[in-house]
């Protein structure tokens, strides 16, 4: 166990910009509805936040586990458009809970749905920004929720610990705080005993073995997706902390920088995307393929800053078109970078491991010379300039 150096702790106090994710377990009470005495604890935090001048955003899970309650269903369905009905629904009422508890503090909420899509598209990416950027001017604080009503992927994977995670990553957040159950991750120290970790200096592969995925009736997500969203907050320079949610003023605890929760620190910053439009491309895409490439390929990428020629690439995987963000690894299959494609998987079949002078030939037309121009690729781990 690695023990936590008091100074990371004191980082936590200079956060201004701090993304606040809340679990659906730590909104619903034992009998399915509104848990408002934990959501009046949370909003005289968070006021209190706001009246030391940080700036505050809320990613609020529970809609759906409030949308059934309102049904009268004890568990969650796994029909689609129940699903959907069931956040139509719960999304409405915890609004009113929040507005509610948040008015007694003089704060003004907003509703702010997202999807992946949304995030996604670099013209709704930006609006997004700003719309967020606006709302922190005004000290208003935006409760953001993906959305479930018409979103397919997202209710079916939970991922608002991602959400979260790319929102710190919007506005450039300093801090990403993981409301859940357990008080942080915990390791076996033997049969029937487990201990806190209390500091982990960043995410890495080994740090997944520690936790097992796990389901439950209401809410979808587990500590797996926790460790990616702190993995993607760490690539932006953001710290995150998980921790129960059930802890008395725990908001305030891990800010003043107590030792509570797991800390995660976010790396050397070296290997931090600093630079925007990559940031987009990172994390704001899924793969939906990927490339195997070359010895020559990888040493171009890594070590010259080449963009990607067809030369280099070896096999393709995946069906695709051009625009598309694909993963690129090396002959081992270790992941080395993602990038978007200007040639659809067909073409790349066609022209791999050929000059950039023939790709006219095969194809009948040549638009560029690269598959992925280095613009628009992000090795794993690089340090970019920012925009």
């Amino acid at each position: 166990m690695i023990i936590l150096p008091e100074t990371e702790r004191a980082q936590l106090r200079k956060a201004k910009r701090i993304v606040i994710k809340i679990g659906t377990h730590m909104l619903i009470n034992k009998n399915g509805g509104p848990n408002t005495r934990r959501i009046a604890g949370f909003a005289k935090s968070i006021a209190a936040l706001q009246q030391a001048h940080h700036e505050v955003i809320l990613v609020s899970s529970g809609a759906i586990g409030t949308g059934l309650h309102a049904l009268g269903l004890k568990r969650r369905p796994t029909h689609l458009p129940e699903l959907q009905m069931a956040a139509a629904i719960g999304q409405t009422q915890l609004q009113v809970v929040y507005q509610k508890y948040f008015a007694r503090h003089g704060i003004i909420t907003s509703q702010v749905l997202l999807t992946h899509d949304d995030l996604k598209n670099r013209v709704r990416h930006l609006n997004a920004r700003n719309t967020l950027q606006a709302l922190l001017a005004h000290k208003i604080l935006p409760i953001i929720n993906e959305n479930d009503v018409v979103s397919v992927d997202e209710i079916k994977f939970g991922d608002n610990d991602i959400l979260s995670s790319l929102v710190a990553s919007l506005i450039n957040a300093d801090l990403l705080i993981l409301l859940t159950t357990p008080n942080g991750i915990q390791e076996n120290i033997n049969a029937k005993r487990m201990q806190r970790i209390p500091y982990i200096p960043h995410v890495s592969a080994q740090t997944f073995k520690l936790v097992q995925a796990k389901k439950n009736a209401l809410g979808t997500g587990g500590m797996q997706t926790k460790l990616l969203a702190a993995q993607n907050a760490g690539r932006v320079g953001a710290m995150t902390v998980i921790a129960s949610g059930a802890t008395a003023d725990i908001i305030q605890k891990v800010v003043h920088g107590e030792d509570v929760g797991t800390l995660i620190g976010c790396g050397s910053d070296t290997h931090h995307i600093k630079n925007k439009r990559k940031q987009w491309i990172a994390l704001f895409h899924k793969p939906q393929g990927h490339l195997m490439i070359n010895d020559a390929a990888v040493a171009a990428l890594l070590h010259e800053r080449k963009s990607l020629l067809p030369i280099g690439i070896i096999s393709v995987h995946g069906d695709f078109t051009e625009g598309t963000l694909l993963e690129i690894e090396d002959s081992s299959g270790h992941h080395l970078a993602r990038g978007l494609t200007h040639y659809s998987s067909d073409d790349i079949k066609k022209i791999l491991g050929k000059k950039t002078s023939e790709i006219a030939e095969i194809l009948g037309h040549k638009y560029y010379d690269e598959v992925i121009h280095r613009n628009n690729l992000v090795l794993m781990h690089e340090e970019e300039e920012p925009l």
